[in-house]
């Protein structure tokens, strides 16, 4: 491990910036604690409550400490980006056995993406509480003035925003420091269970989003660029799925803690879960194959021993980032990759359509059929499907990418078409629930996995990043299409209706899959991306 202004990869050029950037944040979010501790008898119910002098000053704190740590870890110039491609090979890193360094890697992937998923997820647990509080507009209080949605459409849009912004800043600053910045983000977005005002929350959500949004991504390209290739499907789509033990996490913390402490505690474990990612972020290396596409070829030969690999003369480099151009988000259109972009495009889109359309509103649907226990009942679910999550990982990774992704999409539409069917005599049928939210609530995690490691298996290094922000965007976007339709009132959150919206785009991203969808099992990211250039001259 390097010390000093360096570590692991990643270069600090103004440490001392990044690291008051992480205490004034901190101090920030500190700030708005005694304000939730005063209302410790009434509840924990700040509504109406004036914003404190002190909160300000959390408030400005937090603004500063993003801006410093940013600054920190941004190169000191442009030129510190190669012109073009080193030449050395990194196909040998496809060859190496898995060691404690690739062990390592993974168990901290996992636990981050645990906190990653666990923030948007606490939006379904939190709503009802919300809008008891604030007298928000939802299937619990008819009566509300401003509807509850706006929450979660302020959050995905801003998680929209985050997958582009981390996919640019990924490409452009590395993957482990961008994984770093999230981390930063998810301590300041801790501050939403402090917020007195709906519109502060609105605010601070959105904010919440945008960090949210871009970690998976870069969480995925790190692991692409550095598993062997025989393992990495497998591996990759096992983590990815841990989006599952994200729900379980978070609906077992909201039965245990919301009760006592109110739903503001979901936000507030922020704070620590934040500083957990910044910890773990140690034990992550920087992408052998960033290092030597921007040139730091020394840096990247040190990570590859690491990791049982090593550097050799040039024989088969990654074609896509050969040349001398800069990389651009335009190019995941061009007409060697357009194929792969639609495929990610429309799956990303209906798996969003369902976690934003369906998830989001089961807790307050459940409640609303007459489930008091509608917490227990989804941390039940997520547990019964949990080992799916192991079978879809063996599939992709040994038996075939495509085949899996056409399997899985297709069985989700089959389920959401089982819950339009029955409708809301589900509430009489509880053995039928649990077995119809197995694929909306744990086969999800898995296709929001699959989607994500394919497209960090099919585009080049350079714009690596770039494409599994755009799944990770286009994702989001459907929660966007399908919670403003909520908030419009084009369409009710009712399990019928968002059951329908998903099932009809599950079945066209399979169809989709079927047509365009390449395999990328067992395959070097180097040799797909190789193949897909011949393929578009030809």
């Amino acid at each position: 491990m390097l010390l000093g202004s360096q570590m692991g990869g990643v270069t600090f050029a103004h440490a001392k910036a990044f690291w008051f950037g992480v205490g004034a944040v901190t101090i920030g979010v500190v700030a708005h604690i005694p304000m939730y501790l005063m209302a410790r008898e009434s509840g924990y119910r700040l509504s109406g409550m004036p914003t404190d002098p002190v909160m300000f000053f959390g408030m400005l704190s937090i603004a500063v400490g993003l801006l410093a740590s940013l600054y920190g870890l941004l190169p000191r110039s442009a030129a510190t980006l190669a012109k073009r491609a080193s030449q050395l090979q990194v196909t040998t890193l496809d060859d190496a056995k898995i060691n404690r360094a690739h062990v390592g890697l993974m168990i901290t992937m996992a636990i981050a993406v645990t906190i990653d998923v666990m923030k948007p997820t606490t939006l379904a647990f939190v709503m009802p509480g919300m809008a008891l509080e604030y007298n928000l507009s939802s299937p619990l209080n008819p009566g509300g003035t401003t509807p509850v949605a706006y929450i979660a459409l302020f959050a995905i849009v801003g998680t929209v925003l985050g997958s582009f912004l981390w996919g640019w800043l990924g490409d452009r600053i590395g993957r482990r420091a961008s994984i770093l910045y999230a981390g930063i983000g998810f301590i300041a977005t801790a501050i939403c269970g402090a917020m007195p005002d709906f519109s502060w929350n609105l605010a601070m959500c959105f904010l919440m989003g945008m960090t949210v949004g871009g970690m998976l991504p870069i969480c995925y390209t790190l692991l692409a660029e550095t598993i062997p290739a025989r393992h990495r499907g497998a591996l990759m789509v096992l983590i990815g799925a841990d989006v599952a033990g994200a729900y379980i996490l978070t609906s077992w913390l909201a039965t245990v803690l919301v009760p006592t402490y109110s739903w503001r505690i979901l936000w507030l474990i922020g704070l620590p879960t934040g500083l957990a990612l910044i910890g773990l972020n140690r034990w992550i290396p920087e992408s052998p194959r960033f290092l030597i596409a921007t040139g730091k070829n020394s840096e990247a030969a040190e990570v590859m021993a690491r990791f049982g690999a090593r550097v050799t003369d040039p024989a088969l480099i990654d074609t896509m980032a050969g040349d001398a151009k800069t990389s651009h988000w335009s190019e995941l259109f061009n007409p060697a990759l357009l194929k792969h972009t639609l495929v990610i495009a429309f799956l990303g889109f209906g798996s969003g359509l369902v976690l934003f359309g369906f998830n989001l509103w089961m807790p307050t649907n459940l409640r609303q059929l007459g489930f008091a226990d509608a917490d227990a009942i989804l941390r039940n679910a997520a547990l019964l499907g949990f080992p799916l999550a192991l079978l879809v990982a063996w599939l992709y990774g040994f038996w075939s990418s495509r085949k899996t992704m056409i399997l899985l999409s297709s069985a989700m539409a089959a389920a959401l078409f089982g819950f339009v069917i029955v409708g809301d005599a589900i509430a009489g049928k509880r053995f039928l629930l649990y077995i119809l939210m197995t694929m909306p609530i744990c086969g999800m995690s898995s296709v929001v996995a699959v989607v994500s490691v394919y497209s960090s298996e099919v585009y080049p290094t350079r714009i690596r990043s770039r494409g599994t922000g755009l799944a990770a965007g286009v994702s989001k976007l459907g929660g966007v299409a399908v919670i403003a339709m909520v908030v419009y009132g084009k369409a009710t959150p009712s399990i019928t209706a968002v059951a329908l919206i998903g099932a009809v785009a599950m079945t066209l991203a399979a169809a989709l899959a079927m047509s365009l969808a390449v395999e990328t099992r067992n395959r070097r990211l180097e040799e797909i991306g190789s193949q897909e250039v011949c393929a578009s001259k030809s």
